[in-house]
């Protein structure tokens, strides 16, 4: 026997035991930001490495040290996805999409970042990424938050608390960014080894680091709403109101800075406390010089990015998933039964499509098949024997009742069927 081949590291399964989850999460977020007006849009794993360069900032942990990159045959230097809204906006760019038009867009699927793998966060990871596109105000602002704490209520996971901050304009960042420099130079001997790499690339990012030593150091450092302009300083108290007015509860963190070098004015987290460390499944912002930056006609933007594995734990540790089991496990006695069973089991399909059926497959006598259907979790047990065929009937076994068996003939099959799972009959017109 060869050696067996281990999945690369930080790059999981999703085994059956867990898709039920990731796909309430994917159909509650469809189902709620079609509500919201958002539609889905899919664009490329694989994008030029120079987009992430000149999107997401060449100082940037992500682009310096975690990035896959390669040479691919054409010579060209490729990057699998690190995040998605750089290639949204290159999307919206390359089809003509902009031109004073305006778009809500969302995306879900892998990213990939060269990362150490710890809980809830993966080498190749996914995210729902919601953007929109063409608005100025912080009414839009506003609303995405709103979305985003609907959707918590939705999945039913509670406990997260929304950080909020303003990171201004370029111009009021740069002021600030040079009085970080020089309070953070005057203790540069405190610095530890990752702080004093950010220094010279991207200060900001220090204010950011989890190190305990460095938390004094940080607290006593200039704060970056004392640098806000007029402009930027109106937007975040008009946003502040409206998230007043809507009852959503925010903490304003004037130490979040985000990793991306695109944001300005609004930036936000949704904070979970559940793993023992502060962690965001939940990370958003304001855009508004990144679609010029890539080539297209200035455009303010704003957007948020989710993390799928992270959300996954909170809605299993939550328990608040609809069940996964099948509502009629069918369990086969004899020759001829095996092929009507399944002759039957496709009719009853085509007049009730949303019922999940199990057959018994692959034999097994009665006992044996009756342990799988209680198994199963289904509800109702239908038997399909010769006897039964002979008399033109199917049995019905309730398996979470105590109410007893009955018979229904074949004709029958689906109202009997509704009436012992309690479903009511559909309507004929």
């Amino acid at each position: 026997m060869g050696e067996q081949i281990q999945a690369i590291r930080g790059m999981n399964d999703v085994l059956p035991a867990e898709i039920g989850a990731w796909q309430h999460l994917e159909s509650c977020t469809r189902e709620l930001l079609g509500q919201y007006g958002y539609e889905e849009i899919r664009v490329p794993l694989v994008e030029h490495t120079e987009l992430f360069k000149r999107a997401i900032g060449e100082h940037t942990d992500v682009v310096g040290k975690e990035m896959y990159t390669f040479t691919d045959r054409g010579g060209d230097s490729l990057t699998l996805r690190p995040e998605a809204t750089a290639g949204i906006v290159r999307a919206l760019i390359s089809n003509g999409m902009l031109r004073g038009q305006r778009h809500k867009l969302w995306c879900l699927g892998p990213m990939f970042r060269h990362e150490a793998p710890q809980a809830g966060r993966y080498r190749q990871f996914w995210q729902v990424d919601v953007e929109a596109v063409g608005w100025h105000g912080p009414d839009v602002d506003a609303e995405l938050i709103a979305l985003s704490a609907r959707l918590w209520q939705r999945l039913g996971i509670s406990g997260l608390t929304l950080q909020l901050n303003s990171l201004g304009t370029p111009e009021s960042r740069r002021d600030y960014r040079t009085r970080l420099v020089e309070y953070f130079k005057a203790h540069e001997s405190q610095l530890d080894a990752d702080s004093q790499r950010r220094l010279g690339g991207n200060p900001l990012r220090i204010l950011d680091s989890k190190n305990p030593e460095m938390q004094p150091l940080i607290r006593g450092a200039p704060l970056l709403t004392d640098f806000l302009d007029d402009e930027s300083r109106a937007h975040f108290a008009q946003l502040r109101q409206l998230l007043d007015g809507m009852g959503i509860a925010y903490e304003v963190n004037p130490r979040l800075v985000r990793g991306l070098d695109y944001y300005n004015r609004t930036v936000f987290e949704w904070i979970t406390q559940s793993t023992g460390a502060q962690n965001a499944v939940c990370s958003g912002g304001r855009y508004d010089g990144l679609i010029a930056q890539l080539g297209g006609e200035p455009t303010p933007a704003v957007g948020f990015a989710m993390g799928v594995e992270r959300l996954v734990a909170l809605l299993l540790a939550a328990r608040s998933l609809p069940p996964r089991r099948p509502d009629v496990y069918v369990v086969v006695n004899g020759e001829r039964a095996g092929a009507e069973a399944l002759r039957l089991v496709e009719q009853l399909r085509d007049q009730r499509p949303g019922l999940r059926v199990e057959v018994n497959l692959g034999g097994g006598n009665f006992k044996a098949q009756f342990r799988r259907a209680d198994k199963s979790g289904a509800p109702l047990a239908l038997i399909v024997g010769d006897d039964e065929l002979a008399r033109g009937v199917v049995a019905l076994k309730p398996l979470r009742s105590d109410s007893g068996q009955s018979e229904c003939g074949l004709a029958q099959l689906a109202a009997a069927v509704d009436a012992a799972l309690g479903a009511p009959a559909p309507a004929h017109g």
